[in-house]
């Protein structure tokens, strides 16, 4: 027990003042989604620059409810993680119970072992050897012993692994109780980002909320925003498009470089045959040639010592079968044959994350294949329909559905998040792409959920309902599109 203690103790030593794996996951996977952030940024300002200098009101809210979704969406991920490393400090624990039962009859086993080999005494085998008893027994004596010998040395090699494990758990449960320290202290820092930023928020809209409600009622500003939206799912396509193509040859290029590797190997195995039958063939003709200088060099003798044996008639030759060369006979030094040279792969740059974060992850004809079977993406009434009048500007491209506060808005189907960003006129605003140029489209959240790249299932909670972006009321603006148009999702959702 004293070497698990001192092995717990250096593991949790160790531990001291490290970054945990979770921090150093964390920091690798901000880094991954920092390229695509850029990228998708800059397009959103591509679209914004064409629009009047003139600000907008709700963009006063911008910071302020972009900050509310980053801290609500920090929040859920911690709780996530916290139930997570609960749920694997649980397997550490019951883990570490089993090893410690196990190391400790492995260590009674040992001292059982060593105390009959210490009775026994260290001379057993020496006693049978001079003991002038049968053969047979000694050798079955001498047998049974060394059985014994792999067993304590097994037993050995088990209770090394054993307490290597114990440390190993030790040490990462030290991990686990630091990441709840680092999940608790986030907590505490993001809810207090939270509160601040409701407080910000709510004193904005108190002297803004006239300014909010005149400009709603301007109808060119509600063509803007139609102009912004379908602006930025056009751009969005056709990027879709292109890491398509980039993702494509990215996967041909590695079933070619795959399949030249397997070619190359099976033409190396194919060489190293060749040139071990001709070894073997050259080892034969050796062999026949030394089997011939031996009978030469016996007939040689056979005349020195004057026995001359008539000389028997003619035989056809018999080949020979080639023995085996010995020792004493010389061989043939065999010219080793060079390598097959390696195949030389294209030099192209691996294709980064970034590059192919929005590719399409599911097929062309998934979502056509949905129609009239999806679910609501929020519970609520619906307050505004696809085509009805909105007010004196255009006709609404999508529907408003009201809904309380932070209520859950779950994706209409799978795909992939492309788009997790503030946009005036609709607030945090969440796109799913379903493959097939099929998109799903969510406004005015109170939080976003997912971030840009993150794959999504049928029903997976992307965000959270709001007002943000200066809409009047809670709920969510709810679209679809095909090929940048927007069509009446009536016929394709279970409202």
């Amino acid at each position: 027990m004293l070497l698990i203690t001192s092995l717990g103790a250096h593991a949790q030593g160790a531990r001291s003042g490290k970054p945990t794996e979770r921090s150093k996951q964390k920091a690798l996977a901000e880094a991954e989604r920092a390229g695509l952030q850029q990228k998708l940024s800059a397009l959103k300002k591509d679209i914004s620059k064409t629009e009047s200098a003139k600000d907008d009101a709700a963009d006063t809210l911008a910071e302020s409810e972009q900050a509310i979704s980053d801290a609500n969406r920090a929040l859920r991920d911690l709780q996530q993680e916290l139930g997570d490393t609960h749920t694997k400090l649980q397997q550490l624990t019951a883990e570490r119970e089993r090893l410690t039962a196990t190391v400790a009859l492995q260590k009674q086993q040992l001292a059982k072992l060593l105390r009959e080999h210490y009775v026994a005494g260290n001379e057993d085998r020496i006693k049978l050897l001079l003991s002038g008893d049968n053969p047979n027994r000694i050798n079955r004596d001498l047998q049974m012993m060394a059985y014994v010998s792999q067993a304590q040395a097994r037993l050995l090699d088990a209770l090394r692994a054993n307490l290597k494990a114990v440390e190993e758990n030790q040490a990462e449960a030290q991990n686990a109780n630091d990441e709840l320290a680092e999940i608790a202290q986030e907590q505490l820092q993001q809810k207090a980002k939270l509160e601040q930023e409701k407080t910000r928020r709510a004193a904005l809209l108190s002297t803004l909320s006239q300014k909010l409600v005149a400009q709603r009622k301007e109808a060119g500003n509600v063509e803007r925003d139609e102009q912004r939206i379908s602006g930025l799912v056009d751009k969005l396509n056709k990027l879709i498009e292109e890491q398509a193509i980039a993702a494509a040859a990215e996967k041909k290029r590695q079933e070619q470089l795959a399949a030249a590797r397997a070619a190359a190997k099976a033409k190396a195995d194919a060489e190293k045959k060749a040139q071990q039958l001709a070894q073997a063939q050259a080892r034969a003709k050796a062999a026949a040639a030394a089997q011939a200088e031996r009978e030469r060099l016996a007939k040689a003798n056979a005349n020195k010592s004057g026995t001359i044996k008539p000389v028997p008639p003619a035989k056809p030759p018999v080949p020979a079968k080639p023995d085996p060369i010995d020792a004493d006979e010389p061989k043939v030094a065999l010219k080793p044959e060079p390598a097959p040279a390696p195949v030389e792969e294209p030099v192209r740059p691996p294709a980064r994350a970034a590059d192919i974060a929005l590719a399409p992850a599911a097929p062309a004809g998934a979502f056509a294949s949905l129609k009239g079977q999806l679910r609501a993406p929020v519970s609520g009434q619906i307050a505004a329909r696809f085509g009805t009048k909105r007010g004196q500007g255009p006709s609404w491209k999508g529907v408003f559905i009201r809904a309380a506060e932070g209520a859950d808005v779950r994706a209409v189907a799978g795909g992939r998040v492309v788009f997790a960003e503030w946009l005036r006129g609709f607030g945090n605003l969440i796109i799913v792409d379903h493959g097939g140029q099929y998109m799903s489209i969510y406004g005015n959240n109170q939080s976003l959920l997912k971030r840009a790249g993150d794959i999504v299932k049928a029903g997976d909670p992307i965000a959270s309902a709001g007002n943000s972006g200066g809409n009047e009321e809670s709920g969510l603006y709810f679209e679809l599109r095909h090929q940048g148009t927007a069509f009446d999702p009536a016929g394709w959702v279970k409202f």
